[in-house]
């Protein structure tokens, strides 16, 4: 392979990856900790949004809905990091990328 060709390769990937980028986040995922509370992240892994049940807000309880909140950004954390990995999988051959993933 020629240097043009493996520079225009470069520029290929280096497009599909910026696709890729805008798809993750104009792409959202769903964790929860229960029916408690529920969290929206992007799959660059930004909260958009919390949503909490009315029950679950006891203010002689809030140890127990601070731990809900935590659990449900993990669980949506690890749905968003799945998702990057899925689409920039066929692109990155499944190598893990510094600061893409």
């Amino acid at each position: 392979m020629n240097p043009r060709q493996l520079e225009q390769m470069a520029r290929q990937m280096q497009k599909e990856m910026l696709r890729i980028q805008e798809e993750l986040a104009n792409t959202n995922v769903e964790g929860s900790a229960g029916s408690y509370v529920t969290v929206t992240m992007n799959g660059h892994r930004e909260v958009k949004a919390i949503k909490l049940a009315p029950e679950v807000v006891d203010p002689d309880d809030v140890e127990t809905l601070q731990d809900l909140i935590v659990a449900a950004i993990d669980d949506a954390s690890k749905k968003a990091q799945e998702l990057a990995e899925k689409r920039l999988g066929p692109l990155t051959g499944g190598m893990k990328m510094p600061g893409m993933l």
